[in-house]
């Protein structure tokens, strides 16, 4: 009998041609010789509530269709992004992770799970996720199935251009959320890791429209542009300026665009017309400290002559970036109070005091969220958390 490292040497010799839809088939049969009874692939829908089995998935009689994040063991999993087994029995589930984006999770059944033989299970979630996530970018398998309704046309457009929801390193971390998930209009956001800092670009254009979605992924495109051909943060913030006042004319958009130095925790930022983010430290927030005066949009052509002013804040180890836009403050409840910015910093503060990670804690305030509004978002709703963590 051949060991796990052989087992899975040949799963991923065989990985190259194979189709999405005949991964579940193919790692059930992994699992078998790995010494399992059974293998189930659950994915994340694209709400993060419910974890949904894949089409092809084996499984066994028990198996369900569909495990409820916020009430369930593979729930935990996923939350927790830890390995979870019943106190009795050969199941355990598996959290299915991407660097540290969440993916789904794993569920897996032997006769008896030694911990050689876990083991050998998470190198096994580990290496179907890589499948999964080197496969989707053309295949509509796993988009499609992560989705419980109809996409509109701009909300598949801001999702084509946006990263995955969370990315890091051993010094940054950074992650987003956006809603209304199917119905996403003017906002976008991008991260990215490169040369020693992380980059963080919030953007919110007017409007709920085609052309708004529009807006904001030239906006980004431009901004990845001047990044990658070695410009500076006033060079992105003209270049969103000019780009959409030549192509898409009196089209709005606010935005902070921000570079983190992971090395020495020098944060530089601009905000056009943006609210302020705010800077956690210690379970608390600071306030007034990435305050600033404001500065005109983009869009419009008022930065043709003169860049807009970039600021500067040294962070501390340790220390939270929470960007937003203003659909999450101004979230109305049917008694008319707002969500307001007190309530967003509290509920993040008090998930991670719980032990919750950056991704967890904002799919729980994104929940407080919807249920404030009664789960009608009257404005588009995006919230990044990024965090400075060196050694």
């Amino acid at each position: 009998m051949k060991g796990p490292e052989a087992v899975l040497s040949e799963l991923l010799a065989r990985s190259h041609r194979l189709a999405v839809r005949d991964i579940p088939s193919t790692v059930e049969e992994t699992g078998r010789r790995l010494g399992l009874s059974a293998v189930q692939l659950y994915v994340a829908d694209l709400q993060q509530t419910r974890l949904i089995a894949l089409p092809g998935t084996p499984g066994d009689a028990q198996g369900e269709e569909t495990v409820d994040i916020d009430s369930s063991l593979g729930g935990l999993a996923y939350r927790t992004q830890q390995v979870q087994q019943p106190r009795y029995g050969g199941t355990a589930w598996v959290p299915m992770i991407d660097g540290i984006e969440r993916i789904g999770v794993m569920k897996v059944t032997a006769p008896q799970m030694s911990p050689s033989m876990l083991d050998s299970c998470v190198a096994l979630a580990a290496l179907v996720t890589l499948l999964l996530v080197s496969k989707s970018p053309y295949s509509d398998v796993l988009i499609t199935h992560e989705r419980t309704r109809t996409m509109t046309v701009q909300a598949e457009l801001l999702w084509a251009f946006v990263p995955p929801r969370t990315i890091g390193t051993t010094t940054v971390t950074s992650a987003a959320v956006l809603e209304p998930a199917y119905d996403i209009g003017g906002d976008a956001f991008d991260h990215n890791v490169t040369d020693g800092a992380l980059h963080l670009t919030l953007v919110d254009a007017m409007g709920h429209d085609l052309a708004s979605g529009g807006a904001s992924a030239t906006a980004l495109a431009a901004c990845r542009a001047t990044r990658r051909s070695g410009g500076t943060l006033p060079d992105i913030a003209t270049t969103i300026d000019r780009t959409l006042d030549q192509w898409i004319p009196g089209r709005l958009l606010t935005a902070i665009i921000a570079k983190l130095d992971s090395a020495t925790g020098q944060l530089a930022w601009i905000n056009c017309g943006h609210p302020s983010p705010l800077l956690l430290r210690d379970g608390h927030v600071l306030p007034h400290i990435l305050d600033r005066p404001a500065q005109l949009p983009l869009g419009l052509g008022f930065y043709r002559d003169a860049p807009p002013v970039q600021h500067h804040e040294r962070l501390q180890p340790g220390d939270r970036i929470l960007m937003y836009s203003d659909g999450v403050t101004e979230a109305r409840a049917p008694d008319g109070s707002l969500f307001g910015e007190e309530r967003l910093a509290d509920t993040i503060i008090r998930s991670m005091a719980a032990g919750d990670n950056a991704p967890e804690a904002l799919r729980r305030l994104l929940q407080n969220l919807l249920s404030h509004q009664q789960h009608q978002l009257r404005d588009d709703a995006t919230i990044l958390l990024s965090e400075w963590h060196p050694d």
